[in-house]
């Protein structure tokens, strides 16, 4: 008999479909969608059920609900958006399914009681204080300095994310946001430094594999300039002791928070005096391509790796790494919608053989507010250092013009 996995997938993105399809295509699966907008689900699904508010616990177990009547017992409930899943995780308690526990998914998704967590098992991390006043605020900038950087305590992607250089910039940020007795936001410390990211594998409460990244440059950087074109780096090799010390911190940080299974994206520093930080660490699997380049450097697919964690509790490396993977994301100067992207002829001339997926910006799309920009190229090659060359030539090669 076909087990019934429902994937909670609200909305179309094409990123999104790849992590269904992997879960489509595991074994003995019937793949029913718990959807917001209805997808072109192009055989995606046997069933989907709309909800309302995909959001709303209780909508999702309405869909469940439905879902489970016209074919059965639901056996797993799943979903990659950061957003829903203390959502999916109290679905699964309120119908007895396996899978992450509300409480764990609550510690992920709190940042605030992320870091107390952190801290508590004594590992580095941003020092941060849930701000409700002014007077909170300045007390965590008497310990830290400024600058300091003010995030939704739920938040992701470096969206809603502020740099606060002085204390007319904080009094500004905190009368905009509304902060307030009922109205927090996340206060923590300026992190500098080199930022990388750690993903990680979890089956039976074992990290099964982990594979670090390189920014070019930080997040928060990209957010605020509008016109970079941020790059993301998979080393071929992984030096010593340099990500060894931040994979033991990462490996701690996922048992500190309780997680069993599941595929996790942490992002941390490298600070000038060499120490490791913890930024966060997201209870997902990692956006910005970071998922497909993993898949690329170890000769696998995440997405099924991630599928095959979820639903099966299982993993089937280990997975040798044999490349190095880049990823540079378009974007340009100016705002409206994109009217002309240059330099492509000339980067396919000089590194084409080496590219393994690609999406130019579209003309006559608007801009796009993420850091992630309006396309971005892909390369994989056996040698780090013709990667890191090749993300450059990208990014001093191709621009992106806008009007509107």
């Amino acid at each position: 008999m076909a087990r019934n996995v429902v994937f909670a997938a609200p909305f179309p993105a094409e990123v999104t479909h790849r992590f269904v399809q992997a879960a489509r295509d595991l074994e003995n699966v019937r793949l029913l969608g718990l959807v917001h907008v209805a997808p072109e689900t192009r055989g995606l699904y046997h069933d989907v059920e709309r909800v309302s508010d995909p959001l709303d616990n209780l909508a999702l177990m309405a869909g469940v609900e439905a879902l489970a009547r016209r074919h059965g017992p639901i056996d797993r409930v799943i979903g990659v958006l950061e957003a829903i899943q203390v959502q999916l995780a109290e679905v699964r308690a309120r119908f007895g399914i396996p899978g992450t526990k509300p409480d764990v998914a609550r510690v992920f998704r709190d940042k605030a009681a992320m870091k107390k967590a952190l801290q508590a098992a004594g590992l580095p991390v941003a020092r941060a204080r849930l701000v409700r006043s002014l007077a909170d605020a300045e007390a965590l900038v008497e310990g830290v300095g400024f600058p300091i950087v003010f995030k939704p305590p739920t938040g992701m992607g470096a969206k809603g994310t502020y740099r606060v250089r002085d204390r007319r910039e904080m009094i500004e940020i905190l009368r905009g946001l509304s902060v307030g007795p009922s109205r927090a936001v996340l206060a923590e410390e300026f992190l500098t430094g080199r930022e990388h990211s750690l993903e990680a594998i979890t089956t039976g409460a074992q990290v099964r594999l982990t594979s670090a990244s390189r920014y070019f440059p930080s997040c928060l950087e990209a957010v605020e300039n509008p016109w970079i074109q941020w790059c993301c780096l998979l080393p071929r090799a992984l030096p010593e002791p340099e990500y060894a010390e931040a994979k033991a911190i990462g490996i701690k940080a996922i048992a500190a928070l309780g997680l069993h299974q599941g595929v996790t994206h942490m992002e941390w520093f490298r600070r000038e005096d060499g120490r490791v930080v913890i930024g966060e660490i997201a209870l997902r699997p990692p956006g910005a391509n970071i998922s497909l380049m993993t898949g690329l450097a170890h000769d696998m697919s995440m997405y099924r790796a991630w599928a095959r964690a979820e639903v099966d509790g299982a993993f089937d490396g280990p997975y040798p790494r044999n490349y190095a993977v880049g990823s540079a994301f378009l974007r340009g100067m100016g705002r409206g919608r994109v009217i002309s992207v240059r330099g492509v002829k000339e980067v396919h001339e000089r590194i084409g053989d080496h590219v393994v997926e690609a999406k130019l910006p579209g003309l006559g799309a608007p801009k796009s507010d993420s850091y992630e920009g309006d396309g971005y190229i892909v390369l994989r090659h056996t040698d780090t250092e013709w990667v890191k060359s090749a993300l450059a030539t990208i990014v001093d090669t191709i621009r992106v013009a806008y009007a509107g």
